[in-house]
């Protein structure tokens, strides 16, 4: 199980210093989102970011991209030092098209489902992808509260890899913390972005991932 810090809930102020202590303590690659205003109700990072991100850390950088047809972004944000770029199912037509574009320029590739976009949207395209990340709050807004509808959804989309693509990671983004975190990981995500409960812990991000982590090897939470 992974632990993916998103940087969209830290101090930008010390943000070097908050990804050093998160990476000391145990997260595996870091999570950054990009928003576009027209995709998603909100905007955020961008090149610039990834590029401060890329001289910071040595740890893989995937790049959640919330923008309208993210094709048209995908090689600058390759450029800038992305290592694995999650592109929204919702947000081109040309889905599989994009997925060979990153899958071209030899970079990890994930597609993202919003809450309420079926899975059977993504079933022929599993066998390409590195990653499937599944929504746990809509998107666009940090420490939104984790949407539980999705657990079962969650719960097939491992069933789905694993007759399909084992090699393929299942993430889940989107209010996880102490206790919603395990009962993803019991539903089947074996990478868990988290930034509220990483970057606002009283004892720093590096404890942040580690009660984090802690916690989900405790198992399932009775109630959510």
């Amino acid at each position: 199980m992974k632990i993916v810090p998103s940087i969209l809930a830290a101090d930008y102020l010390r943000l070097g210093e908050q990804v050093a202590d998160a990476e000391r303590g145990g997260a595996q690659r870091f999570h950054i989102d990009v928003m576009d205003g027209a995709f998603v109700p909100n905007y955020s990072l961008g090149i610039p970011i990834v590029e401060a991100m890329r001289r910071g850390t040595k740890l893989p950088l995937e790049v959640h991209l919330m923008i309208e047809r993210p094709e048209r972004y995908t090689e600058s944000f390759i450029k800038a030092g992305g290592d694995l770029l999650i592109l929204h199912q919702e947000a081109t037509p040309q889905l599989h098209r994009a997925v060979q574009q990153v899958q071209a320029m030899g970079k990890a590739v994930g597609v993202g489902l919003n809450p309420g976009t079926p899975l059977n949207t993504i079933e022929d395209m599993v066998e390409d992808l590195d990653l499937l990340l599944l929504m746990t709050v809509n998107p666009g807004f940090g420490g939104q509260k984790f949407i539980s509808s999705v657990l079962s959804k969650l719960q097939r989309a491992r069933a789905l890899l694993r007759e399909r693509a084992p090699a393929c990671e299942l993430e889940v983004d989107g209010g996880v913390d102490m206790t919603t975190g395990p009962l993803a990981v019991a539903a089947g995500a074996d990478v868990l972005v988290a930034g509220t409960c990483v970057f606002t812990h009283p004892g720093g991000p590096g404890a942040g991932v580690r009660a984090l982590r802690e916690a989900c090897a405790q198992g399932t939470p009775s109630t959510l």
